[in-house]
């Protein structure tokens, strides 16, 4: 990396570092490695694709006005993606899409029920009326917080995706959330403290925590 493209990146980081909290900043930011620049073309290299498209979709807006101080309104975006992580391979292979630069779009909200025609309603077939919500044991362990949740570099990504998805059950751009790794890394913490969130947050959603032979075989 040479010093033009350090020293353009570097001031874009101080921009970002002021408008997100230092947890987002080390997950999200922290690991983007600036590669070069060609005219107002900023290249940067991130872990993997779904790097890129949490980025696109939660941080683009930022990156872009990051980016534009240093380098002017011209300032275009593009990432170099990682397509395996190793340690032994120095020179894991890459790929390379641009920004899309688009903003994130709320979701339309719709009136319910729907009217069709003279219709008064239409009815969930699923829903059986007079049936009570059934008083399920989640099977959650309260002691398995995020609060307490030890976190390191192995594991920080997750832990950020989990508390998103947490905080918005169903609504991230990671659904299904599937987590892979090492023994003591956190994995089954992390999956608690997701669910025991989102009981916190949602007390009206049924969560269930079981296990993978416990779920095939029923």
């Amino acid at each position: 990396m040479d010093n033009s493209v350090g020293k353009v990146w570097n001031e874009a980081l101080e921009f970002i570092k002021d408008n997100v909290d230092s947890q987002c900043f080390n997950t999200w930011f922290d690991p983007i490695k600036a590669l070069k620049i060609q005219g107002a073309v900023l290249t940067v290299q991130v872990p993997s694709k779904f790097f890129y498209e949490y980025l696109e979709e939660n941080y683009i807006q930022l990156l872009k006005s990051a980016i534009t101080k240093p380098l002017g309104q011209g300032a275009k975006l593009v990432y170099s993606i990682v397509l395996e992580n190793s340690y032994d391979n120095t020179n894991p292979p890459t790929m390379k899409l641009p920004s899309s630069g688009r903003k994130k779009h709320p979701a339309q909200s719709i009136n319910m029920p729907m009217k069709i025609g003279n219709d008064k309603g239409i009815k969930n077939p699923f829903v059986i009326p007079g049936l009570q919500k059934l008083n399920i044991n989640s099977q959650l362990n309260p002691n398995y917080t995020f609060e307490n949740f030890i976190e390191g570099d192995c594991n920080r990504l997750a832990r950020s995706a989990g508390y998103a998805v947490s905080k918005n059950p169903g609504g991230t751009s990671f659904n299904p959330l599937m987590l892979y790794g090492g023994v003591g890394l956190g994995k089954t913490h992390l999956a608690h403290s997701i669910g025991v969130e989102i009981k916190d947050n949602y007390p009206e959603k049924t969560v269930l925590y079981v296990s993978a032979e416990k779920f095939t075989q029923q």
